[in-house]
């Protein structure tokens, strides 16, 4: 199960490819596939994130792909320019660019290529529900 969509890159492209991934999660659904709401929300979150950064730091269109996979969701977004993001050390000071670590602590896997023209990026959210570990804390 695939869809996509090209996007210019103006101030409406971040709402069109989050509805975009919630409309196409709906989908998977409908055609009984186990797709929780934790799983939904994650993936909207990584779209905004990634098609933000490609908002705004690289000039011309957007391609957003999204897939299922048989365990995953995957969240391709390819932009035209070619410098490949770097996660910065964490910073409490820094306002903003926390995108890329926002991904890769949300995500299974990400990875970050080059193509010919631009770059893509994919991160692979697990259909699993499990949120994983948690530390417990004490609370006096």
């Amino acid at each position: 199960m695939e869809t996509s969509l090209a996007l210019e890159g103006s101030g409406s492209c971040i709402a069109d490819a989050r509805h975009l991934a919630a409309a196409f999660l709906a989908r998977a659904r409908a055609e009984h596939l186990a797709v929780s709401t934790r799983v939904v929300e994650l993936t909207q979150l990584v779209v905004s994130e990634l098609v933000t950064n490609a908002c705004k730091y690289a000039p011309g269109p957007i391609l957003l792909r999204l897939r299922v996979l048989a365990a995953a969701v995957e969240v391709a977004v390819w932009d035209s320019h070619p410098l490949l993001p770097v996660p910065r050390a964490a910073d409490p000071g820094r306002l903003g660019q926390h995108g890329l670590e926002i991904v890769m602590a949300v995500a299974q896997a990400v990875d970050v290529r080059r193509e010919p023209v631009g770059k893509r990026i994919t991160a692979r959210i697990p259909l699993d529900d499990d949120p994983g570990p948690r530390l417990a804390t004490d609370v006096a």
